[in-house]
């Protein structure tokens, strides 16, 4: 096997429905811990580097969005190997050129202990400038979703918020969240399992694929 295929993934090291692996570090905010965030929503996403153009535009957008996130009851938590003296001063950039703050905290993870942790990256990496991955972890701390962008193609945060929302539904009304659902729509109810009520139905698919009735969201 060559050093390719022995490679291991980023993203390979966890898996939804896992539990995120808990850590102390420093932040643009102070010590940050990720047990302190238990019991709300919170999304960990990193990012290749400080001053490159996508992660600029990805931190303008979700700082613009910040309170979108925080009315749902979720906090973000961005991740980077650069040092938390770099992401200050991106920040203050930030600042300046765009008008907009950056409030959520900023981990440094300089010797990529946390990342390789989530399996952002992989053992052999030296640097994360490869990949932009987020987790969607719940209130108990598990982990709900999660997605990998290559370092050229920024996130979208209708999306995550959109992720987001469909997760919180599913929680609160217990129903299947379609393709392309958004909050207001209809859920699905969760298919029969009963060859008694498969039988009955009214058709060939209303047994596995109907409205739940009355769940649209949770708000």
């Amino acid at each position: 096997m060559d050093q390719a295929e022995a490679r291991t993934p980023p993203c390979a090291g966890l898996r939804i429905g896992d539990i995120a692996p808990d850590f102390s570090a420093r932040s643009t905010t102070g010590d940050i811990r990720l047990a302190d965030f238990r019991g709300r929503w919170l999304i960990l996403f990193s990012h290749p580097a400080d001053f490159t153009p996508v992660c600029t535009t990805e931190f303008v957008a979700l700082a613009s969005e910040a309170a979108a996130f925080e009315a749902r009851d979720c906090a973000l938590m961005a991740l980077s190997v650069d040092s938390l003296f770099s992401h200050f001063a991106w920040l203050r950039m930030i600042r300046d050129r765009f008008g907009v703050e950056v409030r959520f905290p900023i981990v440094e993870d300089p010797t990529l202990v946390i990342g390789r942790a989530f399996g952002m990256v992989s053992a052999q990496d030296n640097d994360s400038a490869t990949v932009r991955t987020s987790f969607f972890i719940d209130p108990a701390g598990v982990i709900r979703a999660m997605s990998c962008y290559p370092a050229n193609v920024g996130r979208s945060t209708p999306e995550m918020l959109r992720t987001l929302d469909a997760l919180q539904a599913v929680d609160w009304n217990g129903g299947l969240a379609p393709a392309n659902w958004a909050p207001g729509q209809a859920m699905l109810k969760p298919p029969s399992n009963s060859l008694d009520e498969v039988y009955a139905s009214a058709d060939e698919t209303s047994w596995f694929l109907s409205e739940q009735v009355g769940a649209r969201d949770g708000r």
